[in-house]
């Protein structure tokens, strides 16, 4: 198997970059960098049904993926998580092709094990070997496990309040770790200012090319388990939104590989009352997001003020004529009950939320309930017992 992988590209001006060096964000205008791959060639010599026959992770679409020698990849067996029927709670919301994509199922019990293989692995192949990172919980601990596992040094930079489950683990997996007194734009600053001051490598959200490589591995597993065609609706929790932009890259690759037909999906972004710049810009018809001051939501995943992808989420947003919603924290901590309830899946706030979002939206007539829905539970409970029993913030 070789990677298809040409050279990275701003998403922004343009600007083309070697693939094979190592970058951070766009040297010309600071924006975001993503992998690109020659699609053209890749669509003449590559089956959409070779992955199958592979192991069931997300490293089974391989030539589409920024790693060259396959005994570079770092992996827990990320991916390939179930797409689950959600029978019971589409008979409650009345939603008749109602879906989770559990992502709660992955090593680390997050997406965020997804970003964190690929951006590992991709470091390890570059000759990287001491990372950082800010994060609000999970993507600390699959960091901190990524690295334990590739042999690599991982310092993270979590807000004092995130999850005692996110705390525990990073030091388990042997990081070190930084609890910062804030918001995880506080854990960013001093994040940047350690990696400069010792010559740490930065993989934080989308501040560089290869954690969003891992993340679109999501949309790559909706279309394969969905026969190859692309829901009509995903609902999606958004912090950062390495997600949403991952699902929304992957769709446009498969497009241009011939291995779907259409786009026929809506996004959705779901952010909390507390802490919302997303759904402000996507609804007062910004281009970006302005900083969300005084952030607070017991979703941890999702309070992050300002997002350097926010022009990349609206675009996605947008071009999918999707929409984007709040919810309060006694809605989240009201849908984890009821998806536990309904279905056995206990999601984290953050999946939760999804929830909590497409309730409003069908009550506002904003979404057609016989379409087929995809609600993405980011992460298991189990990560946020602590934060769960305690209720809603103040």
């Amino acid at each position: 198997m070789k990677s298809y992988m040409t050279h990275l590209e701003c998403t922004a001006c343009g600007e083309s970059y070697s693939a094979d060096e190592i970058h951070t964000i766009c040297s010309a205008c600071g924006k975001v960098l993503y992998a690109r791959y020659d699609l053209d060639r890749a669509a003449k010599e590559i089956d959409r049904d070779a992955p199958a026959s592979r192991p069931a992770n997300m490293w089974r679409y391989f030539e589409l993926m920024p790693v060259r020698d396959p005994a570079n990849v770092v992996t827990l067996g990320e991916g390939m998580t179930p797409l689950l029927p959600a029978e019971n709670l589409g008979a409650l919301t009345g939603c008749s092709r109602l879906m989770i994509k559990d992502e709660g199922l992955n090593p680390t019990g997050s997406f965020k094990a997804r970003g964190m293989s690929a951006a590992v692995s991709r470091a390890k192949e570059l000759g990287i070997s001491r990372l950082a990172l800010p994060s609000a919980g999970n993507a600390a601990g699959a960091t901190a496990a990524y690295a334990a596992r590739a042999g690599m040094e991982a310092h993270v930079f979590m807000p004092k309040d995130a999850p005692v489950a996110n705390q525990l683990e990073s030091n388990a997996f042997g990081a070190n770790l930084t609890l910062v007194d804030g918001l995880i734009s506080d854990a960013g600053r001093l994040t940047r200012e350690r990696a400069a001051e010792q010559d740490l490598f930065d993989v934080s959200t989308l501040r560089e090319p290869y954690r969003a490589e891992g993340k679109k591995t999501m949309g790559y597993e909706l279309a394969e388990q969905l026969g190859w065609k692309t829901p009509d609706v995903i609902v999606y929790p958004t912090g950062g939104g390495t997600g949403i932009v991952g699902i929304w890259k992957a769709f446009a690759e498969m497009m241009t590989l011939g291995w779907i037909d259409s786009i026929t999906t809506r996004m959705v972004s779901v952010q909390a009352e507390g802490c919302a710049p997303i759904v402000r810009a996507f609804h007062d018809g910004a281009a970006a997001a302005e900083p969300w001051a005084e952030a607070s939501t017991i979703a941890a995943g999702i309070r992050v003020p300002s997002a350097i992808g926010d022009y990349l989420i609206l675009q996605a947003l947008r071009e999918s004529q999707g929409t984007a919603v709040t919810v309060s924290d006694a809605e989240i901590l009201s849908a984890a009950g009821e998806m536990a309830r309904a279905e056995g899946i206990y999601p984290a706030p953050e999946g939760a939320a999804t929830l909590a979002g497409l309730q409003k939206l069908l009550k506002a007539g904003e979404i057609d309930p016989s379409a087929s829905i995809i609600l993405m539970n980011t992460g298991s409970a189990y990560k946020y017992l602590d934060v769960l029993s305690a209720g809603p913030s103040d």
